[in-house]
């Protein structure tokens, strides 16, 4: 791209494990042009996950539902600011944000009736393939119509106050670390209490410390608090107490991790640690961990079937019709999801013994 853009805004206003994918595409960006200012926008609450990013020299916030005065703030302060804007979503709003915020435009769109008016705001657009190509192989569809190479590498960062949280909070004990992040955001994506119990039971009785770590949220820190309660004394509760650069952290210090399909599991995948992702109507084509190291060029994951990809083991609720890409067997995010309720703990305790003993 001549001449080499100064300002590059990102646009990606969805949720947490987006946003995160998206910093495989900002990383290729900031090795193209390393003298580039790269800034993201994206919802607020999702931020968290890009506060240390050390490829971004800032990260803008805008409500997902805001009120008349705060978007047209927001509109006015992108208005023509970046020489290169890019929105990875294809929507309406990120969209226009892109086509608002730079002096020229490029983003992911829907090959479909009625999406031609955003065909036509953007100086450039790439088809988003929805169904058959994972989610970071999306977005680095824009590196490469920009003509500048993909890296594959999701980026997790923290700051010195996170290691220090985390330091603070495993103390001197010693022995390895087992991390297990129970709740993900929406029920349909969870597995059962009793599941996580057990897990963390085994791995305390085979000398590991156990950590369960979990966001500020309410509900969370209730479910992650009731299943603290039926373990002893020495196992880590973390929910609430570090922030997402804090569990980052975490993680790299850890010698194993479980996790359903939500952002700290593509954290966890992003930095190395053996681990095991629990999926259910989700497909993993799109939505799988991106294991570290893996090559840009292909998808890391099947539709079926429990399968492995270099450190990561992903466990999938055996059912005729999984993946069925519903939220929930009654088809809403407060919904539960038998295929992944019917994962029992013996399942995830025998793949561990298994990765255990490849290693």
């Amino acid at each position: 791209m001549k001449p080499v853009p100064r300002r590059i805004l990102v646009v990606v206003t969805r949720r947490i494990g987006d946003v995160l994918l998206a910093t495989a595409l900002i990383r290729s960006l900031k090795q193209a042009w390393p003298d580039a200012r790269i800034e993201a926008l994206v919802f607020a609450g999702t931020e968290g996950v890009l506060a240390a990013n050390p490829d971004l020299a800032a990260v803008h916030t805008v409500p997902e539902r805001p009120g008349m005065a705060q978007h047209l703030t927001l509109l006015m302060r992108l208005f023509k600011r970046y020489d290169l804007a890019l929105s990875l979503l294809p929507g309406d709003r990120p969209t226009l944000y892109a086509w608002l915020g730079g002096r020229r435009s490029i983003g992911l769109l829907i090959d479909q009736p009625g999406q031609g008016w955003k065909q036509r705001l953007l100086d450039q657009w790439v088809t988003l393939d929805a169904v058959n190509t994972h989610t970071v192989r999306a977005y680095l569809a824009l590196a490469g119509a920009l003509a500048i190479p993909a890296i594959a590498e999701v980026v997790v960062s923290w700051r010195a106050e996170d290691a220090a949280a985390v330091d603070a909070l495993l103390g001197k004990s010693c022995g390895a670390l087992a991390v297990l992040h129970p709740y993900p955001k929406f029920r349909y994506k969870m597995w059962h209490q009793q599941g996580w119990i057990d897990v963390a039971r085994w791995l305390l009785d085979n000398d590991f410390r156990v950590a369960l770590t979990g966001s500020p949220d309410a509900d969370e820190r209730a479910y992650v608090d009731a299943i603290a309660q039926q373990l002893p004394g020495s196992v880590i509760n973390a929910a609430g107490k570090l922030s997402l650069g804090g569990t980052a952290a975490l993680l790299t210090r850890a010698q194993f991790y479980v996790g359903p399909d939500t952002a700290v599991t593509h954290m966890a995948a992003a930095t190395g640690v053996p681990m095991i992702a629990l999926f259910g109507p989700t497909d993993p084509v799109k939505w799988g961990p991106w294991p570290r190291q893996h090559p840009a060029a292909t998808n890391p994951w099947r539709r079926l079937g429990d399968q492995r990809n270099g450190k990561v083991q992903l466990l999938q609720g055996h059912a005729a019709c999984v993946p069925c890409a519903h939220e929930g067997c009654e088809r809403h995010v407060g919904s539960a999801s038998d295929c992944l309720l019917a994962i029992s703990a013996a399942a995830i305790i025998n793949r561990f013994k298994t990765m255990a003993y490849e290693k």
